[in-house]
């Protein structure tokens, strides 16, 4: 299967950036398609850690306002990872690091990879690269995120089963942490009797 650019033009660059292209793509049948016009969202590649402390059964997330979220029936203040967006000079690893300091205050140093994903590929080149680390819950308090980006974020401490009772009944309901937690139910056992075993 193959695919062609035929003509590309940048529509708006802001805070994000919407390309338009013209293009068309192998079909399954044989043949190919009519050119097709598509508007791409670019904004970058992101990390989003998952900060659980083993030793207390506690998640360590946060809570901020979002846009994306401004007609939800409850509220646009959301529950989520820490997180932030890759610059070229960085590596995934690095972000993590730095966002978890900059948004709630810890520290980590032993992040493993747990997957990474396209957010919305019908419209949007976005990936999350999603990790996870250990912390210390104790250390997380307080409000958090820098003023020259105009963040402002709160350090929310949940109890594991009060985080789970959370994600089931629709009250985190953002995809990034939606995923992390179900991660986390798969592999809570094990990350509670410190076994190295994800799956």
């Amino acid at each position: 299967m193959d695919w062609k650019i035929i003509s590309k033009n940048i529509v708006f660059n802001g805070f994000l950036s919407i390309e338009e292209y013209q293009l068309s793509h192998d079909l399954y049948q044989g043949g190919h398609s009519d050119v097709l016009t598509r508007q791409l969202m670019e904004r970058g590649h992101a990390v989003a850690v998952l900060l659980f402390d083993p030793k207390l059964d506690k998640l360590v997330l946060i809570e901020q306002f979002r846009i994306g979220a401004k007609d939800d029936e409850v509220t646009p203040w959301l529950t989520e990872l820490v997180a932030g967006m890759i610059e070229s000079d960085e590596s995934a690893l690095e972000v993590a690091k730095r966002e978890c300091f900059e948004e709630a205050g810890v520290s980590i140093n032993n992040c493993r990879h747990i997957h990474t994903y396209y957010v919305s590929p019908g419209g949007c080149s976005e990936k999350i690269s999603l990790y996870y680390s250990e912390v210390d819950s104790l250390t997380a308090a307080g409000y958090h995120g820098l003023e020259s980006e105009n963040e402002d974020i709160k350090v929310i401490v949940l109890d594991y089963d009060e985080a789970i009772k959370q994600l089931h009944e629709g009250k985190i309901n953002s995809a990034t942490p939606i995923l992390a937690l179900q991660w986390l139910q798969l592999n809570h056992d094990g990350l509670i009797s410190n076994q190295n075993t994800f799956r």
